[in-house]
């Protein structure tokens, strides 16, 4: 009885075989409505859209400007006074 040796050669074959059935379809397909330039700028386009919505009502429902601190009057910050630098 005579019994078959895989060799390299048969085995190379047999990897390059089952990496080729292997490489099919993972899962459904796609249509092409949702894959593409098109879609992104649609959805971009739609975000925009809800960002200026929550703008503008977040607009009317603050209140006008606060009035500005009498005490700061000219600046933005009260700032300590200015020492001489490079005195002994």
């Amino acid at each position: 009885m005579k019994v078959w040796m895989p060799n390299a050669t048969s085995i190379v074959a047999g990897v390059m075989m089952g990496t080729l059935v292997a490489c099919g379809a993972v899962g459904p397909p796609v249509p092409p409505e949702s894959v593409g330039v098109n879609l992104t700028i649609e959805q971009q386009k739609k975000l925009e859209a809800l960002d200026e919505k929550q703008r503008e009502a977040a607009a009317r429902a603050e209140p006008s400007e606060p009035s500005p601190d009498p005490l700061l009057q000219g600046q933005d910050v009260n700032l300590p006074p200015l020492l001489p630098v490079g005195t002994r």
